[in-house]
């Protein structure tokens, strides 16, 4: 994108993301308009004529909206064929949801997460159909010099041979903690796409064979309360990273979207007491022990 060009992007961004997109790119002229993409027609509705991309998470980070790929390209593309439309794939991967195949014309991973797993590098990556596309693309990393080490490739690689098992396994995990937290009585509200309790569900099931292990829920309670549940956790780790073998907890108000504007995280519902899991490899019933001893240690009494 160049100067002068406009972009639609979801409203439910990584706070990374977001912070690029509005801190950083705009100031070069790039214009961005951000719309909740749960309703495909707001993504069309927000296209303008120098509409040149349209970018959102297929599963968002961190409210785990699901955003309906194949729907949202064919109404983009209607509009105008030569928009294209980018998707974040990190919190699936290629595993459990390829949206090439739903007429996605670029997606991205953060190779950090899933694809590698092992929580070692620092690395992203691009998928795409168009020669031209992948063309422009590779010279812009040659040019600006975004080019990975060999030895981070090399993990990178180590890490997909054993995506498939790891992937199958984050979502077992995933789903098992999600129905723990959703019956818990200190526990206010769980956002999980497998559960048929997510408002997405049924959508999620037309975009995915399967869920990872992102889990996000809302405690009981205020923020010292959040505070003393992550600070109460024993196998889970307090990071803001996710997708490695082991399970990490974050305060995403605090921590990776402290730098989306407070406004905007109130009214997307990212409270004091939103916590957010990646849900790693270890044994469930440790992981359940462990999410149930750090509630009622956060709450001793409901």
């Amino acid at each position: 994108m160049k100067n002068g060009d406009h972009a639609v992007t979801g409203d439910d961004l990584y706070g990374g993301t977001n912070r690029y997109f509005n801190k950083v790119a705009s100031k070069h002229g790039v214009e961005f308009t951000m719309v909740d993409v749960r309703n495909p027609d707001n993504v069309v509705a927000a296209i303008k004529p120098n509409t040149k991309m349209v970018w959102f998470e297929l599963m968002s980070n961190p409210l785990l909206r699901v955003g309906e790929v194949k729907t949202i390209a064919e109404k983009v593309h209607a509009v105008n064929k030569d928009i294209v439309v980018c998707v974040d794939n990190t919190f699936l991967t290629c595993y459990n949801s390829r949206p090439l195949d739903l007429g996605a014309d670029v997606v991205m991973h953060s190779a950090t997460k899933y694809m590698n797993g092992h929580s070692d590098v620092v690395m992203g990556l691009l998928a795409m159909k168009s020669d031209e596309l992948k063309k422009k693309l590779m010279f812009a990393q040659f040019a600006i010099g975004a080019v990975p080490s060999p030895f981070d490739c090399y993990l990178v690689n180590r890490g997909l041979k054993t995506l498939h098992v790891r992937m199958q396994r984050h979502g077992e995990n995933g789903l098992a903690v999600a129905k723990f937290l959703e019956s818990h009585d200190r526990v206010a509200g769980v956002s999980y796409p497998g559960l048929p309790s997510h408002p997405q569900h049924e959508v999620f099931k037309t975009v995915a064979r399967g869920c990872s292990g992102m889990v996000v829920f809302y405690i009981k309670g205020g923020l010292e309360q959040a505070k003393t549940f992550l600070a109460s956790l024993k196998v889970f780790t307090l990071a803001e990273s996710l997708g490695g073998f082991e399970s990490l907890a974050e305060h995403p108000a605090i921590m990776t979207h402290a730098s989306v504007p407070e406004d905007q995280r109130e009214v997307l519902g990212i409270s004091d007491t939103f916590i957010r899991l990646s849900v790693g490899l270890e044994d469930e019933a440790d992981l359940l022990a462990d999410l149930d001893q750090a509630l009622k240690a956060a709450l001793p009494t409901v």
